[in-house]
Formats: C-alpha cells, sequence, structure tokens
C-alpha cells in the first residue's frame, strides 16, 4: 500500500548558494523531462551544491519525497543498494538482494533520489539506477558525477564554473566568481569590504581561480593572513611556473589546471605538520572525530598534543569542514582536497601504513564496543557506531583486500554487536560472507565470524542459515569452549522459534536457563536464548513459566543496565502477560519495550511491538484503534522487509487480530482506520501508539 511519506533528508544548507539562477532553471526542467538527469564537471565546480538546491526546489512535487544519497565514504559498489535503502530509511532485514526490496517499496510513489558523487562508482550507479527506472515508474535520479553515468535515457548536464570579471573589469560587481569570493571572505575576515579591496587584484585573482568554487573558497580563507594583492600575487607567480614547466601543455581544460594550482598552492601555504596531517587524514571515510585522528595519525612526526590545534588550523584554512555534533565536534574533508592528499600519502610511501593503522583502531573501536555493548553505555555505543559507520566501511574494505583472511574475520565477526544491535543484518552478512570466504581454518575469530553470520541469519529469519552455522562454528571450536558452545545452542534455538519447532526451542535453550545465575559473563547468546525459551513457553500456554523466565532476563539485564534485550524481554512479557489475559500488563510492557526501540531505531521490534498493542487493544474491545495500530504496524514491516518475521505464532495473532477488528467495524469502517495507521507520519503514529490509558484506549479511539 502507497502512503503519505515524509518529504526526505536534504539537509540544511549551510552558505548561500552564488549564482547559478539560470543553471538551476535548466536543471530543473531536465529533472521533469527525463527521469535520469547527471550533472557532471570537474571537481569543486559546485555540481552537489547544485544538485542539492534543485532537490529542495522540486521536493515539493514528489510526495515520496527528495532523497539525498551522499556515496562519497563508499568504495563498495556492490553495497549502493544499502546505500540508498539507508538513505531512505529503509531497514529490510530479509534476504531477499537489496536492489528488489527498494524497488518493492519505492513503487507506486513519486521519488527523487539524488545520487550524490558517483565516479568511483560510476558502474555500479549505472546497473542500479537502470533496474530502478524500469521497475519504478515514479521514481526520478539526479545524479552528480565527474563523468556520466552512461545509462539508458541519461540526460547529460555540464556543470561551469561561474562567471568571471572581463579583463579590465574593475568593480565589485564583476561577477558570480566576485560575488562568492566576497561573502566567503566576509566570513573570515570581520569587517571585510569588497569596496575596499584592490579591485584589479581581485578580478585578476578571480580570472586565475577560473571561477571554480572551491578554489575560490580556499582562496577566500587565506585573506584572514594575506591582503588580497599578495594573494594573487603569489598565485600568479604559481601558474607561471607552472606553465613555463615540463608537461605544461598536458593539464587537460584550463580549470583543472586552476584547481589543482589552487589546491597545490594552498597546500603550500600549510605549515609542514599540517601538510602531513592533511596526507593521513585521507585514509578517513566520511566524517571523523579527533580522538580516530590521534589514534590513526599521531606518531613521533605529529605528536598526540598537536592535533587538536592542527584539526582547528586546517579548518580554518577551509581544508576540512568543521561538524558540530550532539557528540562532540567531528571534521570532514570534500573529496577533491581528500584525493590530494591521497596522492601526498602515495608519493610519501606511507598509504598502506596508514590504511592498516586506521583498521586497527576501527578494530579497536569495535571491541570497546563489543564489551560495552550489554552495559550501561549501550545507547552510547549504540549513537557512536552508527556515526561511524562509512569508516567500518573503509576498515573493513581495506581487511577485506588482505591476503591474511584473519583481519577481515576479526573485524567483521567483532561487529556482530553491531550488525544485530544497530540494524544492519544484511549488509552485515554481505561482509561476513566475503571474509568467510577468505579464511576457515579454525580460530576464536572463526568462532565469532560464524556466530555472527548465524546470528543474522535467525534476525532474518533464515532458520537454515542459523541452523548451518551453528554446525559450522561447532566444528570451528577448539575443546571445551563454552563460548562457542553457547552460541551453538542459541542459533539453534532461534531457528526453533522460527520453524514453531517448540520442542528444539526448549532444549536448546535449557543450559542457558539452568545457567543463568552461574556468575559468568553474559552473552548476547545467553540472553537470545532466554528469550526463545520464554517465547515457546508462552506458545506452549506455559504463561507463568515465561513470565518467570522474563523476569530472571529483566533482572540480569537491569544489573547491567542494559537495554536492547531488556526491551525484547519486556516485548515477549506483553504478549505472555496479553496470553493470559491480563490486558493492562501487556499494554503497559508494550509501551515500555516501544519506547528503548524507538530510541535504538530497531524497526523489526518496533512492528512487533505495535502489532502487540494492537492484538490488546482488539482483546479490549477496542477495535477502531487496534485497526488504526495495525496499520501502522504493517507501514513499518514495509520498512523492514518480512512481517512478523514469519514466526508463525506471530503472524497467527495478527491475522486474526485483523479479522475480528473488521468483522466489529465493517469494511468501510476498518479500512479508514487502517489506512490512518498506515499513512501517518512513524514518529506521530508511535506517539499515539504510547497514550496512556485514559486518554483514548478504552473508548474505542
Amino acid at each position: 500500500m502507497a502512503g503519505k511519506w515524509q518529504a526526505g533528508n536534504l539537509p540544511a544548507e549551510l552558505t548561500s548558494l552564488i549564482g547559478r539562477r539560470a543553471e538551476l532553471d535548466e536543471v530543473r526542467r531536465a529533472c521533469r523531462r527525463s527521469r535520469l538527469v547527471t550533472l557532471t564537471g570537474v571537481g569543486g565546480v559546485g555540481k552537489s551544491r547544485l544538485a542539492l538546491r534543485a532537490g529542495a526546489d522540486l521536493r515539493p512535487e514528489f510526495g515520496g519525497g527528495a532523497w539525498l544519497v551522499e556515496l562519497s565514504p563508499l568504495e563498495d559498489g556492490t553495497l549502493l543498494p544499502h546505500a540508498i535503502a539507508e538513505a531512505l530509511r529503509l531497514t529490510d532485514q530479509t534476504t531477499r538482494p537489496m536492489v528488489e526490496v527498494l524497488a518493492e517499496h519505492l513503487l507506486g510513489r513519486e521519488v527523487l533520489i539524488i545520487l550524490d558523487t558517483c565516479e568511483h562508482l560510476v558502474d555500479a550507479c549505472a546497473a542500479t539506477v537502470e533496474t530502478l527506472l524500469a521497475a519504478v515508474p515514479g521514481l526520478r535520479v539526479l545524479a552528480t558525477s565527474r563523468r556520466p553515468l552512461e545509462a539508458p535515457g541519461e540526460l547529460v548536464y555540464l556543470v561551469e564554473p561561474l562567471p568571471v570579471p572581463s579583463l579590465g573589469q574593475v568593480s565589485a560587481a564583476g561577477g558570480d566568481a566576485v560575488e562568492l569570493l566576497a561573502e566567503r571572505a566576509a566570513e573570515v575576515v570581520p569587517g571585510f569590504d569588497l569596496a575596499d579591496q584592490d579591485q584589479e587584484a581581485v578580478v585578476r585573482l578571480c580570472r586565475r581561480l577560473e571561477g571554480i568554487p572551491l578554489a575560490i573558497e580556499l582562496a577566500a580563507a587565506r585573506l584572514r593572513e594575506l591582503p588580497i594583492g599578495h594573494l594573487a600575487d603569489r598565485l600568479d607567480d604559481r601558474f607561471a611556473a607552472l606553465e613555463s614547466g615540463p608537461g605544461a601543455q598536458d593539464v587537460g581544460p584550463p580549470w583543472h589546471q586552476a584547481l589543482r594550482t589552487a589546491i597545490g598552492w594552498s597546500h603550500e601555504l600549510c605549515e609542514p605538520a599540517e601538510r602531513l596531517l592533511w596526507a593521513r587524514l585521507s585514509v578517513f571515510a566520511g566524517d571523523f572525530d579527533a580522538e580516530a585522528v590521534r589514534r590513526v595519525c599521531a606518531d613521533e612526526r605529529l605528536l598526540d598534543a598537536d592535533i587538536g590545534l592542527l584539526l582547528d588550523a586546517l579548518a580554518d584554512e577551509s581544508i576540512l569542514t568543521w561538524l558540530p555534533t550532539g557528540a562532540g565536534e567531528r571534521y570532514r574533508m570534500l573529496d577533491t582536497l581528500r584525493e590530494y592528499g591521497a596522492s601526498w600519502l602515495r608519493g610519501l610511501g606511507e598509504e598502506e601504513r596508514f590504511k592498516q593503522r586506521h583498521r586497527e583502531h576501527y578494530l579497536s573501536l569495535a571491541a570497546k564496543g563489543a564489551a560495552g555493548w550489554l552495559g550501561p553505555g549501550q545507547i552510547s555505543w549504540y549513537d557512536r557506531m552508527i556515526g561511524e559507520h562509512g569508516n567500518l566501511r573503509a576498515a573493513l574494505d581495506v581487511a577485506l583486500s588482505a591476503k591474511d583472511g584473519l583481519p577481515a574475520l576479526e573485524l567483521a565477526g567483532t561487529l556482530a554487536f553491531f550488525w544485530y544491535g544497530c540494524g544492519y543484518a544484511k549488509e552485515g552478512r554481505h561482509y561476513l560472507e566475503q571474509a568467510l570466504d577468505l579464511d576457515t581454518r579454525p580460530s576464536p575469530a572463526l568462532v565469532q565470524a560464524l556466530w555472527a553470520d548465524g546470528l543474522l541469519a535467525a534476525t532474518q529469519g533464515d532458520a537454515g542459515g542459523a541452523e548451518i552455522r551453528a554446525a559450522q562454528c561447532e566444528l570451528a571450536a577448539a575443546g571445551d569452549d563454552s563460548y562457542a558452545a553457547g552460541c551453538v545452542r542459541a542459533l539453534r534455538a532461534s531457528a526453533g522459534v522460527i520453524r514453531g519447532d517448540l520442542i528444539q526451542a526448549m532444549a536448546e535453550s535449557e543450559a542457558a536457563f539452568r545457567t543463568r545465575w552461574s556468575g559468568a559473563d553474559l552473552t548476547i547468546a545467553d540472553l537470545l536464548a532466554l528469550l526463545c525459551r520464554a517465547h515457546a513457553l508462552t506458545v506452549d500456554g506455559r504463561i507463568e513459566e515465561s513470565i518467570a523466565v522474563l523476569e530472571d532476563l529483566r533482572a540480569l539485564c537491569d544489573q547491567r543496565g542494559e537495554q536492547s534485550m531488556r526491551s525484547h524481554g519486556d516485548l515477549l512479557r506483553g504478549q505472555a502477560e496479553l496470553s493470559g489475559g491480563r490486558l493492562d500488563a501487556a499494554v503497559a510492557f508494550g509501551q515500555a519495550a516501544l519506547r528503548t526501540k524507538r530510541r535504538l531505531h530497531d524497526s523489526f521490534g518496533i512492528g512487533l511491538t505495535v502489532d502487540l498493542l494492537a492484538l490488546a487493544a482488539g482483546a479490549a474491545g477496542r477495535a477502531q484503534r487496534a485497526a488504526r495500530l495495525l496499520g501502522l504496524a504493517q507501514r513499518i514491516w514495509s520498512t523492514h522487509g518480512q512481517a512478523q518475521a514469519s514466526v508463525p505464532a506471530w503472524v497467527v495473532a495478527r491475522r486474526a487480530c485483523e479479522d475480528q477488528a473488521r468483522d466489529l467495524l465493517g469494511d468501510n469502517a476498518f479500512e479508514a482506520a487502517y489506512r490512518t495507521g498506515f499513512d501517518s507520519d512513524i514518529d506521530a503514529g508511535i506517539a499515539y501508539a504510547l497514550e496512556p490509558e485514559g486518554e483514548g484506549l478504552h473508548n474505542g479511539l
């Protein structure tokens, strides 16, 4: 069913867009005329800014919204559909190919997708876009790339540099390039007024920079330390040296040379330590924080104590963009500048060394996250790891490129808590399967990777996959490995739940139940086994026994400050209370689970919890509320992929609730209430589901 979806995820503009009025009109017309428009042009010419402004202007024309997909941090083209799904807030966890899930999700909607920075993934972009456009008539794609995608039906629009003043034109109104220089200079030099400057130098500078916005912004950042005349003289000198030097004729179009010269000149003006840090920062993908920079980049040549000041200096010089966030300060480098830094790092012979240091840092971070996940810092770890997603991918790519498969196994397996707890089951399996293909020698890393992949298979409702990994994990374990044994049993218990085999679920969860108070280190496998046992007991009608297991699980989680598995327990407790006819208790536990699952963006858990609250409303005779919550749950399931994870008991219970509500309301009233829930904004729908008793819950609302 199609619904009224959010308007998209386009970011607010932090700086004004100078000029480009004619180009904006042309791009908007192009997007209305062609379903695939690609903005091409050299690095730094402003393709992304133009695409974002055009997307914002066009957004009201797309009921399904306008969505930005930033591809700069992505190196593995096979993950392109995953990146699109992530931008669309689609958290499908099934085993289906993601491009098929995307097509189904978008079908029936009018949607604009902006694919930003496609040049390093041109083939993957072309193939994915062709598939999606063929399957989704209401989809339009606006791409930015230094070269065309060469996909069927593509309309290519070349983004030119900003207009520059004519020779001899010495006026502050000398073109968009001059206006950009003036505005950016005023941001770094208090009281800067273009009218007070050497007008001939202004014109000379803009002409030398060929109207390339990035080059102009780099120059403007230097005006806090150099008068504009000196700036223009230095740039003239650098161009003269290049034009007369060897290879001067082989420079491509003039703005290629202008941008390369501006970046190189800005590089020369940096202090030696700033240049070295610039090069080393090129190993990061997307944004990063100062702590990561210290861990990866600091050594005897770049002291740890100096990193903060060097980052500030590079931000002042517009080499880095400073990004204040709720979790602290982060930094980002534009692709063109990162590529320049990477070329210097290769020239220094240090590229491989610092890529390995980057991988080692993120393995260390993953290990700390895994150790802290079942504890009071769980939500902080959730936020931190989500923020490092791009760098985790980059570290995994480096690990997978090694001849020895052990680094890839270690990192992909250690991230089990991230793949499982942060909603990346499908992507986790992508990396784990590659790592497991590289190295099958028995080792603790192999056990962990097999457990991780089995856990994700169970999350996807893939009982067969979970069973296969359980058997492999058992074979890979060395001797009396209690951790591996617990993982094996939890996977088999999960497979029993998925298949509706209560005997298997009970048998495989017995050991975890017997040792729950042993004082041993608690693991995800232990808690998962207890959850499987509680589910089996509830389905078997042994309600009080199920509640006793869940009380123990809740106490174990509370001892450690753990919230994610505790919320799973609250969900199952709500189901048990509902089966026992205690509707108020079912609602209370369901709403408690929903609050945590909303904070952790657990779409699977949110879907199950809203289903539970719908069942409770139906059992209380509140048919209209039940229908509305069923619609909301279906909206959530449509972004997850596999409703109720195909667990038989959950599927049957939901269908029975739908039938009951329809019988009580009649088809028309049921469909109207259901549509209200499905069409609502998810946050508003969750707020409705969390309404306390006495505010509409007992009046059929």
